[in-house]
């Protein structure tokens, strides 16, 4: 409660930036939860690992974005882990779709580097650690 009597409720998102980089974490939560639930559902034993992956993607998306969210130390920790195996997970998936397609027999979000999202799986994470660096605590 200390904490947010000293911390105004914007710090956590900013008036317009940070509020849209919270609204592409949420879209890109349900578009990749949305499209993993239809491939579990209807066609996992094709590709389970890949479909798993976008399960993933999508719970990493949505940890992003709560953290974003909320705010405070905690929220900024869970914002900071999200983007972090957010860029790890786009960086590996994508090396191995690009150097060992046979081991993936279908696209996940972050296949090819997110080519199938325009990219931007692989540039939101840079974007969200820049964010959470530039409103770091103490840096007005």
């Amino acid at each position: 409660m200390a904490e947010r009597a000293t911390r105004p409720r914007d710090a956590a998102l900013g008036s317009g930036p940070g509020r849209a980089l919270l609204a592409v974490y949420l879209v890109f939560a349900v578009s990749a939860g949305a499209r993993a639930g239809v491939q579990i559902a209807t066609k996992f034993d094709e590709a389970p690992v890949a479909y798993l992956l976008s399960a993933l993607a999508a719970a990493v998306y949505l940890a992003a974005s709560f953290g974003l969210a909320t705010g405070g130390r905690t929220g900024r920790r869970i914002a900071l882990a999200g983007c972090l195996v957010e860029l790890a997970g786009v960086l590996v998936v994508g090396t191995l779709t690009v150097t060992d397609a046979a081991a993936f027999p279908d696209d996940t979000v972050w296949s090819h580097f997110g080519s199938g999202y325009g990219y931007i799986p692989v540039v939101l994470p840079l974007i969200g650690l820049y964010w959470l660096w530039r409103n770091r605590p103490g840096t007005d």
